[in-house]
Formats: C-alpha cells, structure tokens, sequence
C-alpha cells in the first residue's frame, strides 16, 4: 500500500459526537470532495475532525448515511495497519470473552462494533462458522478476515451467509455460499442439554438465534413439573430446552411448517417426543383457541418476530405487543409465569415495558417482573450504539 493514505475530514462543528466515543459518522457530517467521492466503497481512510487533527481509521462508502465506520481509535494509526494481525487479535479477544461465558463452541463469536469489527458476524456451531460480511468496508476486509479465522479457530467449514437486507443498502450484492473448508453431515447447536439441528446454508439468519440463550436457560429452571406453552416458537429453542430441564408437557406453536417440522425432529431426537405437542397456527388466532377451551399453562411464552421494521412500524408494533400480552396473560395459570420479548431496536424499553403492563391489564390480571433483560455476553453492545441493543424481554410472575 502507498504511504500516501486518504483522509476524510468531518466538518467544522460535527466532530463532538465522534471525538465523545461514537464509532459511526454520517454522510451530512464529512467533507465529500472529489477525492473522496472517488473512493472504492469499503476503502480504509483516516478519518480526522475538522480541524485536521486525526482520529484513527475508519471504512468509508461514499454511498451510505453511515458513511464511515471507526475500526481503529488511535491518531497515529495508518490504514495499512489492519492487516490480518489486527484482525486475529480481535477475533482472539473476542473468543476469549465467550469462553469465560460458555462451556462449549455455540455462540456468537463476532458481533460487529460489539466487539470492534464493523460490519462482521459470526456465529459458532462447533467446527463451523457462519459469517455474514453487511457493509462494504466488512465486504473488502472479507478474504483477510478469513484468513484471520482459519488462524484463531481452524474451522473444519465457513459459511458466507451474505443475504441480507442490509447489504443492498450498502450497495453489495447477496449470495450465500460455503467459503471454506466441507460441510460435516451435521452442524448442530446444543444448548441447555438439547442438541438442535442447524441448516447453515439454508436457514433464518445464520442458522440460529443465540441471543435468548440466557432467557431460555432462565425460563426452563423455572419449568420443572410445568405445563408449557410456547408461542411463536421457531425451532422450539424454549420449549424443549423446559422439556429437557423436567416440564410436565409443551405445547409448540408457529405459523411456519419448516420451523414446526425442525422442533418435532429436535423433540425425537433428543428423547423429548412424547411430552411434546405442536400446532400450526397464528399465535393471536391460537392464543384465542386456547383460551375458548379454558385452556391453562404455568409457563407461557411469546417470543415474536419483529412488529416494527422501521420507526413508521411503532405506533403499531406497540398495539400488537399489548394485545399480545393481554392474549398471553389469558393462558397463564394462577401462580404462573410469563416470558415476553421484542427484538426490534425501533422499540423503547420503556415503551415495550408500558404496553406489556396495559396488556396484562386487560386481561384483568395482576403481575409482577421478576426478570428482565436483553442479549447475552456474546452479543456485546458498544456503549455508545444504544441501537444495537435491540433485544428486551421481561418475565412476569401472575398471581
């Protein structure tokens, strides 16, 4: 690399946010001259405030709102600087992390500015890895970080799951595709004693949804002897994790045939059948159901996908998280339990919080919180990102 490097400047009076630990700045922020509007997207920069004075080393892509994302604070810093040591030693620390936190290889290794690698996932199924590369600085850095992978992990198998959303915003294209190494005839995730089968070419996301490890570990030491229900229950990661720490039964429910079919072959394979029932349906719509039949369980949850894609989502994301709770507290028998959750980062705490209460008011029921929560220690938030903390649930015990 030339030992001329690009620096992109931020405009007088804009450089507070990012001087006060934010790793982001925004297109409106940055002086956009000719040089820099003929930067590759994903090119490494140094990024300096408006008086000149360097700040360290950032991805920038012209195209974007986020335009330029820090990698390295550090005013000496030069670009060529990350290289495939530095990555190595971020993904060292990264996993050195999880292992304080986890007893075997089944977690989110990598989560973006949470661990300082912008951009990046990774999550850990054992011997492989699936990795999702979301901006185009993440895209440029890909074959380094790779290589950087094979180095700390010697993965057997790296899955590229670059299919999301988010990287047409960025201007790249999607594809998943196996990078490296051969797929074993099985990727599996175990947690809480179940081991679950795991598509990495072809399932949600990465295959898995790490974040609730924590919740569900919480929601099955409460579940011994218990009757269960589990709404939108996906892969059955809370239902049969309350089976296999004693439930009495579980009733899975969940509109997608896939996800019902992989939660009864986890349920066979793991010995859990027998004390496992499932349904295809609509949550409210079955939620109804059980209700008109006087049906009643110890344990409820309703763990929903998104109701708020956007900010335009809100105001009705919010009615639905009301109705769902007053739909769940319905099912919940005297002395029970109910876990609710959101994962959408358009949703205020608070607001999830205030619209669950009025939920289970009209329900006509009385509840205390006795948890609360978000993600797990593998899914670090950076401090001054409060959006990446998108996850918030709360478990209530109902009179």
């Amino acid at each position: 690399m030339s030992a001329t490097f690009p620096t992109i400047t931020l405009q007088p009076g804009h450089d507070r946010r990012l001087s006060g630990g934010h790793p982001w700045a925004y297109s409106n922020e940055l002086r956009l001259d000719a040089a820099a509007k003929a930067l590759e997207p994903g090119s490494l920069v140094r990024l300096a405030r408006g008086d000149g004075k360097p700040i360290g080393i950032a991805s920038f892509n012209r195209n974007t709102l986020i335009a330029a994302r820090l990698l390295l604070r550090d005013p000496r810093a030069t670009p060529d600087m990350i290289d495939r040591a530095f990555l190595e030693a971020r993904i060292r620390r990264a996993l050195s992390l999880r292992e304080k936190f986890f007893d075997g290889p089944w977690y989110r290794l990598i989560h973006a500015e949470g661990d300082g690698m912008p951009g990046f996932i990774v999550d850990r199924f054992g011997d492989t890895l699936v990795v999702q590369a979301n901006t185009a600085g993440a895209e440029r850095l890909t074959p380094l970080f790779l290589d950087a992978l094979e180095a700390v992990i010697a993965p057997a198998a790296v899955v590229l799951r670059n299919d999301s959303a988010y990287r047409e915003l960025e201007g790249l294209p999607r594809a998943i595709v196996l990078a490296r190494g051969a797929l074993p005839d099985r990727v599996e995730a175990v947690e809480h004693g179940v081991r679950h089968g795991i598509e990495p070419l072809d399932g949600q996301k990465t295959g898995w949804f790490f974040d609730l490890h924590g919740a569900r570990g919480l929601i099955a030491g409460l579940s011994a002897g218990a009757r269960v229900l589990d709404l939108c229950c996906n892969a059955g990661a809370f239902g049969l994790a309350a089976l296999k720490a004693g439930a009495a039964s579980a009733l899975l429910v969940d509109r997608a045939q896939q996800a019902l079919a992989a939660a009864e072959a986890t349920a066979q394979a793991n010995g859990l059948a027998a004390r496992a029932a499932f349904s295809r349906a609509d949550m409210f719509d079955e939620a109804e159901r059980l209700a008109g039949l006087d049906a009643r369980y110890d344990v409820v949850i309703a763990d929903p996908p998104s109701f708020a894609k956007s900010r335009k989502d809100v105001p009705q994301a919010l009615r639905a998280y009301r109705k769902l709770a007053r739909a769940s507290a319905r099912l919940v028998a005297p002395g029970g339990t109910l876990f609710i959750a959101s994962c959408s980062h358009n949703i205020e705490h608070d607001a999830f919080g205030t619209e669950v209460a009025r939920g289970i008011a009209a329900a006509e029921r009385e509840a205390r919180i006795i948890a609360s929560g978000g993600a797990g220690p593998d899914h670090p938030i950076h401090p001054m990102l409060p959006e990446s903390g998108y996850l918030k649930w709360l478990v209530f015990a109902f009179d």
